[in-house]
């Protein structure tokens, strides 16, 4: 089965109905765009240039504005439901009782929190593969690299769904739900995709692959300190880094926290400018590194 019409039954498929791409209409774009190149290249032929211009008058105008719309949609509708589901699944007392009322929760909350979990992770996925495969397609019937490079742009956006702070979060949760070994008789089958895995020279990260061409790999190495994060905060540009080691190249105090950065504040890591003040503490992630690393215990 091609992946287009994989990638719509799936869309059709979800019992929460979360925006996607609309890849049928963009694949028209770039079919209407292909009849003009193979125009423009016979021409071309004649005069000895083998390449298409760096700019596509078809594709500039309607290809890509929608694809970014479209991707900005996706990414923004998957922040907001993880993260209601992380603050419902971390929440405690009175907090805890009125989110599942207002919400409609069902009796057992780790069936819901499990399925719903498991499905983010996999929209979040195999919309990165839909996001990848269109760009490649586009590049190919361009003969260019304007789709890598608008990957890039949509990177320094935020609006590359792999980038997500939450995404890293909701990995964290199903480890830590299956390490916690809760049972249930009507429980679905844990999430098995999702795992922390240890190096050989003692790196953790987390990695997840449900399907064979993506994998995602999160290192869970501070490129600061050198070791394992330590009361992890991810950067809106998506690097993960220890809390102080965050504040220490913010030049804030641990006090004033990551909101008193500069608002130009670079990332260490890659200088993309202004990743402070959105900054994510993964509190997820933190109890995993917790459980895994007996030592930690003494100082979270």
């Amino acid at each position: 089965m091609k992946f287009c019409k994989k990638y719509q039954e799936y869309m059709q498929g979800q019992e929460k109905k979360l925006p996607g791409l609309g890849i049928k209409n963009l694949k028209k774009i770039l079919k209407k765009c292909r009849s003009d190149l193979q125009c423009h290249n016979g021409i071309d032929r004649v005069l000895g240039n083998q390449t298409c211009p760096d700019h596509c008058t078809v594709c500039d105008g309607t290809f890509f504005p929608s694809l970014l719309k479209e991707m900005s949609e996706v990414v923004g509708s998957f922040n907001k439901h993880a993260q209601r589901l992380l603050e419902q699944h971390l929440a405690s007392g009175f907090n805890k009782c009125f989110m599942w009322f207002r919400g409609k929760r069902r009796k057992n909350q780790y069936v819901t929190l499990i399925q719903e979990g498991k499905e983010l992770v996999t929209y979040a996925l195999i919309n990165a593969i839909a996001i990848r495969k269109i760009l490649k397609k586009y590049d190919k019937v361009h003969y260019s690299k304007q789709g890598q490079a608008f990957k890039t742009q949509a990177q320094s956006m935020r609006i590359e769904i792999l980038q997500s702070p939450w995404l890293s979060e909701l990995m964290a949760f199903h480890i830590n739900l299956r390490e916690s070994k809760i049972k249930s008789r009507n429980a679905p089958g844990f999430f098995e995709a999702c795992n922390l895995t240890i190096s050989d020279d003692g790196k953790p990260s987390l990695t997840c692959e449900l399907f064979d061409s993506v994998k995602v790999d999160i290192d869970l190495t501070c490129s600061i300190c050198l070791d394992t994060v330590f009361d992890p905060y991810s950067l809106t540009c998506g690097h993960i880094f220890c809390y102080m080691c965050a504040c220490s190249s913010a030049s804030v105090s641990i006090v004033d926290k990551l909101k008193a950065a500069e608002p130009k504040g670079k990332c260490p890591l890659c200088r993309e400018a202004g990743v402070y003040e959105g900054a994510v503490p993964l509190e997820e992630l933190r109890i995993l590194l917790r459980r895994r690393y007996a030592f930690f215990g003494s100082f979270l």
